[in-house]
């Protein structure tokens, strides 16, 4: 897996990232100078980021393996999960490319992601995340689903609005 990018004027693709390594899950920080992404360079996946479009060099982040990179809005903050870990490093781009020691956040059975794209999201403070927990015991496929039509007008019906 390499990492490709659109050009929006022209409409062309063009290589990123391109090693003998496996890199994908790229995240753009909030103002768009800064790529987060995984890589297996090391023997096993880790997080780093690059400067975008370029050019200089690029940093590892994660020091105990890491995927799913995710940007908090902010810009200062990158979050991905180790394991069962949710990972925080604080981030600085001025004057230079700094970051922290990764810190754990908290640690818990959630769903794993594909290496494709991060299984759970942040808030915008950064404070809250969504995540997705396994069910306690394998549930069936529903054998039936219910349709309700003209739901907003029940909806007024039992929920009146006051007006007259």
């Amino acid at each position: 897996y390499d990492i490709w990018v659109l050009r929006m004027g022209d409409r062309k693709a063009q290589p990123f990232l391109r090693t003998a390594f496996n890199e994908s899950v790229p995240r753009f920080s909030p103002d768009g100078r800064w790529l987060a992404y995984i890589s297996n360079e090391s023997g096993r996946y880790e997080i780093y980021v690059q400067p975008y479009p370029g050019p200089g060099g690029k940093w590892q982040i994660s020091t105990d393996g890491g995927t799913e990179p995710v940007w908090n809005r902010n810009g200062r903050e990158l979050f991905y999960r180790s394991g069962d870990k949710m990972m925080a490093v604080d981030i600085a781009t001025q004057p230079s490319f700094a970051a922290s020691k990764p810190r754990m956040l908290f640690a818990g059975q959630y769903v794993p992601t594909s290496a494709t794209f991060p299984n759970y999201d942040v808030s915008a403070d950064g404070q809250r995340f969504l995540m997705l927990k396994p069910t306690e015991q394998a549930q069936a496929a529903p054998t039936q689903i219910n349709v309700v039509l003209n739901w907003f007008e029940e909806l007024k019906q039992k929920v009146p609005t006051g007006k007259k």
